[in-house]
C-alpha cells in the first residue's frame, strides 16, 4: 500500500513541476534568443535555429512529465474516465510538438508572399490542437468532477481555466493569421499557456496533499 502511494505521488510530482518548468524555459530562451519577439512570436518558433533544440526538449521532456502526471491522476482517481485520458492526449501532443518543429512565423517585413505547405508545420500545428482542445477538455471534466462533490471553488476555477484556453486559442490563433493583429499573439499564446498548464500543476498539487472530499465519482 505504501509503495502505491509513493509511487502515486512521484507520478503527481511530475506534473506539478512540468508546468512551471516549461514556462521558465520557453521564457528564459526567449528573453536570450537574439531577434526574437516574445511579444509576437509563438513558442513554438524557439524550436527553429541552432538553439532550436532547447525547446524541442522542452516539448518532448514536459510532455513525458505530464503523462506521467495522467497516470497518477489515473491511479489517485481510479474511477475517473475521461480527466486522465484528456491530460495523457494533452501530453502526447506536447511530444508531438517537440517531434515536428513549427513553420517560420510570418514577419512583416515578408510582405504577401506565399510560404510553400510544410509537412512538418502542419503535423506540428496538429499536434498544437490536440494539446490545447485536450487541456480545455481536462479543464471541463474536472471542473464537473469537482462541481458534483461539492467543490465549488475548484469547479469554477477549473471551468474558468478551461474557458481562458478556448478565448485565448481563439484571440492568438487570429493574431497569428493575420498581421494586423501579430503584435501580439506570442504574448496572449504565453498568458494561455501559463494559465492552463498552471491549472494542471495545482491540480497535481492538490492531489499530492490528499484531499478526502475529492471523492471518486466518475468523470
Amino acid at each position: 500500500m505504501a509503495d502505491r502511494l509513493n509511487l502515486t505521488n512521484l507520478l503527481l510530482s511530475c506534473g506539478a513541476a512540468a508546468g512551471p518548468l516549461f514556462v521558465a524555459v520557453f521564457s528564459v530562451e526567449g528573453a536570450v534568443r537574439e531577434g526574437y519577439d516574445a511579444r509576437r512570436e509563438p513558442v513554438s518558433a524557439l524550436a527553429l535555429g541552432d538553439r532550436g533544440w532547447v525547446q524541442r526538449a522542452n516539448f518532448i521532456g514536459s510532455g513525458g512529465l505530464m503523462l506521467a502526471c495522467a497516470a497518477g491522476l489515473r491511479r489517485a482517481w481510479p474511477d475517473a474516465r475521461w480527466s486522465p485520458r484528456l491530460v495523457a492526449a494533452f501530453a502526447t501532443g506536447l511530444v508531438g510538438a517537440g517531434v515536428f518543429v513549427t513553420d517560420p512565423p510570418a514577419r512583416p517585413s515578408d510582405g504577401p508572399a506565399v510560404v510553400a505547405p510544410n509537412v512538418q508545420g502542419a503535423l506540428h500545428n496538429a499536434f498544437s490542437i490536440v494539446v490545447f482542445g485536450a487541456l480545455a477538455g481536462a479543464c471541463g471534466a474536472v471542473a464537473v468532477r469537482f462541481a458534483k462533490i461539492g467543490q465549488e471553488a475548484w469547479a469554477a476555477y477549473s471551468a474558468l481555466c478551461g474557458l481562458t484556453v478556448v478565448v485565448g486559442v481563439g484571440i492568438f490563433g487570429r493574431a497569428f493569421s493575420n498581421a494586423k493583429f501579430g503584435g501580439v499573439g506570442g504574448a496572449v499564446q504565453r498568458g494561455t499557456i501559463v494559465v492552463g498548464w498552471g491549472w494542471l500543476s495545482m491540480l497535481a498539487v492538490r492531489l499530492l496533499r490528499g484531499h478526502p472530499g475529492d471523492g471518486t465519482l466518475t468523470r
